[in-house]
């Protein structure tokens, strides 16, 4: 067969066009008697003929359509069987030899619609073949007799091989191959013929590159010899004689590439380069060879021990062998199987899991062979076709027995013989049956990745449950079905484990799917129905789908939440659609025990929580009186806890003090917040704290035996707030106090009026707390000068020493001020108003503490005096060096500044020696540039 050109192949059609299983071209015959075994002399298959025809009329085995994937008697079934084909009549005996009984068929060749069949009284017939598809997927087959010719010999028509690009069938009889024209069956008239042909092989891989010829190799007459010729339409042409180790007795050809069955082995031998590769040893005295090539650059062989083997090129194998029976005689491709032929059975082996698939009962047959994917089988007395059922059907029926990965298998096998886009949505459709076989067998993990394989539409899955499909879903599932279920319930039988099972599986699997490409378009679906899931399995996840992204159906997940109790999520699924007034309305209901839900514990400290980050005002203050109610503590902080843009902007202080005035507590908190949190600086905040502050300092002073504890801690409150705010009503405040009984409240506000002596009368002699005395002075002189402090200090000493009786405890609040806060006071003023009785080692830290201040500060004082000095010699200094140099004044010189002669000896010198006026000197702050070279004068 020629390459590169059109119609350049003997495949059987005449055109290039060529199925996808037939590699290059259609695969070549195996060689021998019928295409099913090794070459004999004419005389050996004419006798193995006859033996054959001798054993009675039409196989009585042959059961044809009928019973084409039955089992012979005492054969076991497979339990991996398969129905691949079915085996129908193409051609009877009537049609070839009429009532005569000497012709038998010794080989066949078909060529698209084109039979031809070659019988032992040198006989070739033409039929047309006509397909007819049935319902099943099956074909039946009829054979209309376009005419025959007897070639003139008196031996058996060995082989038959179809040229459709050059229009000739070639025939081997009597050890001659003879060109004749495919319509007529008239030899060619140039009489070209190749002599001296025991067995013929096509080359479907042709290296010549002619497009008006093909290559046959021949093994010839002559011992050890394999010829090579060129065959055109009215000639041939030998180009190789190639010498053989061993007689060879079968042979197929690739390219250069020649695999031969040879006495003992077979070998790869490449006709080019002379180089042969062993493959495997056989012994031809026990079994017949088969050699087939199945591929570019690959075959098929008959092995020891009932293998077929696969061989390349290279000597390797890259496919296990299959399994059949030691007395194969014939084999043949049909993708993805392997068809093998022995004296009883025709058996179907997988190329992908290598499983025999199927047995047919067929006696006395003798050949198989494929054409172009159509496999023909004979007996001596009829042609048969062995039709495949679609592969989609084999795959269907695989599922249905649930053999789920022997159909996935040969779904993937398929992918070379079916388009690609019709292969992507068959395998997607299988992938996804197989998924729903898994899980209705429980095998999730298995079921999980088919679904996601399959690019299942994963409403198919949820439409199994019942109800979880919102309502207002438009799904309808796949026609075809997937599967075979109505629902879970028909699943799992009512079984209720398995059924939760199947539930939880289901939650995963949306859970997973859900933010993938899968969910696109289905995120409502999904959504839905994993609430639902969640909601009646009482599962955490429940609350987390619904506060975050979700496609949730309002109506239909309502109605589900509320049937299962589930109140809370409820409120949560309506705020996810902006309905908080129902939300919070709901929960407000759970809180005051109007219906139950025990999700949360805290749900009123939830509510108060969600009202403060809402930004809907009227939903606020709707509820303000009821979390208030609940808890003014907690209540409060629906205000306190704002985001402060929130409380600047949208929420005002004042209406919120309005409405806390019946929740004094919360009044309190909120107040603080303002004044200590926000630190707004408003004198009606600050005063209005204090008030409050005072109120319930008074109101808790005859309770202060049981609330002690309380009222100290609102005193230190106040007395915080008087001391570190500037914005009360001070006086206000101090009638408020005056005669309450407040004397450190009375003294603090006195000092906000500066009233010194007064505050410190009140903490000295009322409540003499000398401590609390001095902590005011340090407290008022805080950020001001010293002299300020020191007055405050010298104050509190006079307080101290101020004549009267003699109080002891004065006396040593006096000297413990003076040691503690020696650097404060005037030395000199103190030494003056102490009493002379008192010892100096009483007040030794304050003394000492003086004399070491007044050295200190006499130190200082010299040390900035000696600086000075010399700064001052250093000035006097520089005074004198610029009064030793003279300047030299001409009307030549210029102004650095404004670059004018000098009329009078006045000017200005800069210390870099610059010369100017002294008006120019007055206007400007600057030096002047150095004067240039030779400026001087």
């Amino acid at each position: 067969m020629g390459g590169g050109g059109p119609q350049t192949g003997l495949d059987g059609a005449g055109t290039a066009a060529l199925p996808p299983s037939a590699g290059a071209g259609r695969p070549p015959h195996v060689t021998g008697s019928g295409g099913g075994g090794g070459a004999g002399p004419a005389q050996e298959r004419r006798a193995g003929s006859g033996r054959r025809a001798a054993r009675g009329p039409r196989p009585q085995g042959l059961r044809g359509t009928a019973e084409a994937d039955g089992r012979c008697a005492g054969r076991p079934a497979d339990m991996m069987s398969t129905k691949a084909f079915t085996l129908v009549s193409a051609v009877e005996r009537e049609l070839l030899v009429g009532d005569k009984e000497q012709g038998h068929i010794e080989c066949v060749e078909c060529c698209g619609k084109n039979l031809y069949v070659g019988t032992s009284d040198c006989i070739v017939y033409h039929f047309l073949l006509e397909e007819r598809a049935q319902p099943a997927g099956t074909a039946t087959f009829s054979a209309t007799k376009q005419l025959h010719r007897h070639l003139g010999f008196r031996k058996p028509v060995s082989e038959l091989r179809a040229a459709s690009a050059l229009n000739r069938l070639l025939v081997l009889c009597d050890n001659s191959i003879t060109l004749v024209n495919m319509m007529s069956l008239e030899p060619v008239p140039s009489g070209a013929r190749i002599k001296g042909a025991v067995a013929l092989a096509l080359n479907e891989n042709p290296v010549s590159g002619d497009p008006f010829c093909v290559e046959v190799c021949i093994i010839s007459v002559k011992r050890r010899t394999i010829q090579v010729f060129l065959v055109y339409e009215d000639r041939v042409q030998i180009v190789r004689e190639v010498s053989t180790p061993e007689q060879p007795l079968a042979v197929a050809v690739d390219g250069h590439f020649l695999c031969l069955a040879l006495t003992t082995q077979y070998i790869i031998l490449n006709y080019n380069t002379g180089v042969a590769q062993d493959l495997f040893p056989y012994c031809s005295d026990e079994k017949r060879p088969i050699v087939k090539r199945i591929g570019r650059q690959e075959f098929l062989l008959a092995g020891p021990g009932g293998l077929g083997m696969f061989a390349t090129v290279a000597g390797i194998s890259q496919r296990a062998p299959v399994h059949w029976s030691e007395n194969v005689i014939g084999a043949a491709i049909c993708f993805p199987y392997v068809i093998a032929l022995d004296n009883e059975f025709i058996t179907v082996h997988s190329m992908l899991d290598q499983q025999q698939k199927q047995t047919l009962p067929f006696k006395e047959g003798h050949i198989l062979q494929d054409f172009e994917g159509r496999v023909i089988v004979a007996t001596s007395k009829g042609v048969y076709i062995l039709v495949p059922l679609p592969l989609e059907k084999q795959i269907q029926d695989l599922l249905a027995s649930r053999r789920v990965e022997e159909a996935l298998v040969l779904a993937k096998g398929a992918r070379r013989n079916i388009p690609k886009e019709k292969f992507q949505v068959m395998y997607r459709r299988i992938l996804q049956q197989a998924g729903f076989i898994q899980f209705a067998q429980l095998q999730f993990l298995e079921a999980k990745e088919l679904f996601r394989s399959g690019q299942l539409d994963v409403r198919e899955l949820i439409s199994l449950y019942p109800f979880l499909l919102p309502t207002s879903s438009s799904f309808t599932r796949s026609h075809p079905p997937l599967h075979e279920y109505a629902d879970l319930n028909q699943l799992t039988q009512g079984d209720q484990e398995k059924m939760a099972k199947c539930k939880r599986f289901l939650m995963s699997y949306l859970n997973e799917v859900r933010s993938t490409e899968v969910a696109n378009g289905y995120k409502e679906d999904i959504d839905t129905a994993l609430l639902k899931l969640y909601a009646e399995a009482d599962h955490d996840s429940l609350l987390d789908l619904l506060v975050t992204e979700n496609s949730c159906l309002l109506t239909d997940s309502a109605a589900w939440l509320e049937k299962h109790k589930k109140y809370f999520a409820l409120g949560l699924l309506y705020h996810y659609n902006n309905q908080d007034a129902a939300a919070v309305q709901l929960w407000v209901n759970i809180v005051n025990g109007d219906i139950h839900d025990s999700t949360r514990s805290d749900l009123y400290e939830y509510v108060v929580d969600f009202l403060t980050y809402s930004l809907d005002q009227e939903l606020v203050w709707k509820y303000a009186d009821w979390v208030l109610q609940k808890s003014e503590e907690v209540g409060v902080q629906v205000f306190t806890r704002r985001p402060l843009d929130e409380q600047q902007n949208s929420f005002n202080p004042d209406s919120i003090i309005t409405c806390l005035k019946k929740y004094p507590k919360a009044l309190v908190k909120y107040l603080e917040h303002l004044v200590i949190d926000r630190r707004l600086q408003k004198e009606e905040y600050h005063t209005h704290l204090a008030l409050l502050y005072l109120d319930e300092v008074l109101q808790q002073r005859p309770g202060a035996n049981s609330k002690g504890a309380e009222a100290t801690e609102t005193q230190a409150k106040l007395r915080h707030l008087l001391q570190k705010s500037d914005l009360y009503r001070v006086h206000f405040l101090i009638d408020r106090v005056r005669g309450a009984d407040l004397p450190m409240e009375s003294a603090i506000l006195h000092g906000k009026l500066e009233e010194h002596e007064e505050a410190l009368r009140i903490l000295v002699h009322e409540l003499q707390d000398f401590s609390a005395a001095e902590d005011y002075c340090l407290w008022r002189s805080e950020g001001r000068d010293p002299p300020y402090r020191q007055r405050l200090f010298h104050t509190l000493l006079a307080m101290y020493l101020q004549p009267g009786p003699s109080v002891p405890e004065l006396a040593v609040a006096a000297t413990d001020l003076l040691n503690h806060h020696a650097a404060e006071f005037d030395a000199a003023h103190v030494l003056q108003l102490l009493p002379g009785t008192w010892s100096v080692q009483l007040l030794r830290p304050f003394l000492t503490g003086a004399v070491r201040d007044s050295v200190h500060a006499r130190r200082t004082t010299q040390v900035a005096l000696g600086l000075a000095k010399s700064e001052n010699l250093i000035y006097k200094y520089d005074k004198m060096k610029l009064k030793g140099s003279s300047v030299r004044l001409s009307d030549k010189k210029l102004c650095q500044m404004c670059q004018n002669p000098f009329r009078e000896p006045v000017f200005v010198r800069y210390p870099n020696g610059g010369l100017v006026h002294t008006h120019c000197a007055a206007g400007r702050h600057t030096n002047p540039s150095p004067p240039g070279p030779g400026a001087r004068t």
